[in-house]
C-alpha cells in the first residue's frame, strides 16, 4: 500500500476509497467510501462543514453514485468523525451503542464555546487554540444515529459486504472499525493512529492491544488509518509494541512513586521518538495508571490540562 500522503481520495480497492487529511494531527482525521453500482457507503464525516463539504463533492466527481450516500457509519464519537454528519441527507446513520451515547457528550456548540473562550484561558487556553483553531464549530448539529448495535453488525452495500467490529472501549467507548473480508480492505477508526502517539480517552489500553491483535488476524491486504497515511501490517504491529512498551515502563515509574507528568517527561521513547503529538503521551501513561490501580482515567478536561503542560514542557526544553 505505498503511496503518496496527499490530501484528498486514494483508490485501496476497486470501488473502495480513503479519504486523506495531511498531516493527520489534531482534527485531521480520514474518512472512507464503499462503492458498488447505485449503492454507497461512507465511513466518517469531517470535523467541520466546510472540509466534510469539500471531501463529499471529491467523492461526487469520482463516484457519481456517491451523490447520494445510503448508509453512514460513524467509527467513534470524536467529532472529526462525526460533526458533518448533517451533510449526509438520508443516508441511515449506524454506529455502536456507545458511540451513539457518547456523540451527545461534547456538542460542537461546546466546542465553540471553548474555542471563544480560550484566549483566557491560560496554558490550556493556547493548546487548545493550537490543536482547534482553523476548524469552525458555528452551525454545526450532527443527527441521532438511526441504527446502533453492540459487538458485530453486517452492512451491504450492493454486493459487498462490510463487517462492522466494535472493538471499544479504547481510544473512545465505542471503537468500531469496518471490514471488507472479500476484498480484504479495513478501515481502523482511531484505532490505528499512523505515525503519530495513540491517545486513549477511554481505555482500558489492554483492549486497544487487544484490537491491534484482532487486525493481525485479519492480515488486511488495505489499511486505512483514522489518522495518518495509509497503513500496513507492520505499522499495527508498531502501535502494539508501542503500547507494550508503555505498559512495561509506565508500570516501572508506577513502582517508583512517580505519578503519570513525571513519568511522561523522564520516559525514553526509544523508536518512536519521531511520533508527532508527543503530549498525548501523559493521558496514555494516566491511563495504564488508572488500570493498575483499578481508578477511573482522567475526564477529557483533565486529560487536555495534562497535554497542555506536558507540551509547554517539551516546548520550553525545545526552546
Amino acid at each position: 500500500m505505498a503511496a503518496s500522503y496527499e490530501r484528498g481520495l486514494a483508490e485501496v480497492g476497486d470501488g473502495i476509497y480513503a479519504y486523506l487529511q495531511p498531516d493527520g494531527g489534531w482534527g485531521w482525521s480520514n474518512a472512507g467510501l464503499v462503492s458498488d453500482g447505485e449503492q454507497t457507503l461512507l465511513i466518517d464525516t469531517l470535523f467541520d462543514l466546510t472540509l466534510t463539504e469539500t471531501m463529499l463533492a471529491e467523492m461526487r466527481a469520482a463516484v457519481p453514485a456517491a451523490a447520494r450516500i445510503d448508509t453512514l457509519v460513524n467509527t467513534h464519537a470524536n467529532g472529526d468523525h462525526c460533526y458533518g454528519n448533517q451533510l449526509v441527507a438520508g443516508a441511515r446513520i449506524v454506529a455502536s451503542e456507545g458511540t451513539a451515547e457518547e456523540m451527545s457528550e461534547l456538542p460542537p456548540a461546546a466546542m465553540a464555546a471553548l474555542v471563544a473562550q480560550a484566549p483566557q484561558m491560560g496554558t490550556l487556553g493556547e493548546f487548545f487554540l493550537r490543536c482547534f483553531s482553523r476548524f469552525s464549530f458555528e452551525g454545526i448539529e450532527p443527527p441521532a444515529a438511526d441504527e446502533t448495535f453492540s459487538g458485530r453488525l453486517e452492512l451491504r452495500a450492493g454486493g459487498r459486504e462490510v463487517r462492522l467490529l466494535e472493538v471499544g472501549p479504547a481510544h473512545t467507548r465505542g471503537d468500531t472499525m469496518a471490514w471488507l473480508p472479500a476484498e480484504r480492505v479495513l478501515f481502523t477508526g482511531d484505532i490505528l493512529f499512523n505515525g503519530a502517539h495513540p491517545i486513549a480517552w477511554a481505555g482500558p489500553v489492554s483492549n486497544w492491544v487487544a484490537a491491534c491483535e484482532e487486525i493481525e488476524a485479519l492480515a488486511p491486504a488495505a489499511i486505512v488509518p483514522g489518522h495518518g497515511p495509509l497503513a500496513s501490517l507492520a505499522d499495527v504491529r508498531e502501535l502494539r509494541a508501542y503500547f507494550e512498551y508503555l505498559y512495561e515502563q509506565a508500570g516501572a515509574a508506577h513502582r517508583d512513586g512517580l505519578d503519570a507528568m513525571a513519568a511522561a517527561e523522564r520516559l525514553s521513547l526509544d523508536r518512536w521518538a519521531d511520533w508527532k503529538e508527543r503530549e498525548r503521551l501523559v493521558v496514555n501513561i494516566a491511563n495504564i495508571y488508572a488500570e493498575l490501580s483499578g481508578a477511573e482515567p482522567p475526564n477529557p478536561l483533565e486529560a487536555f490540562q495534562q497535554m497542555a503542560e506536558l507540551r509547554a514542557h517539551l516546548d520550553a526544553a525545545q526552546g
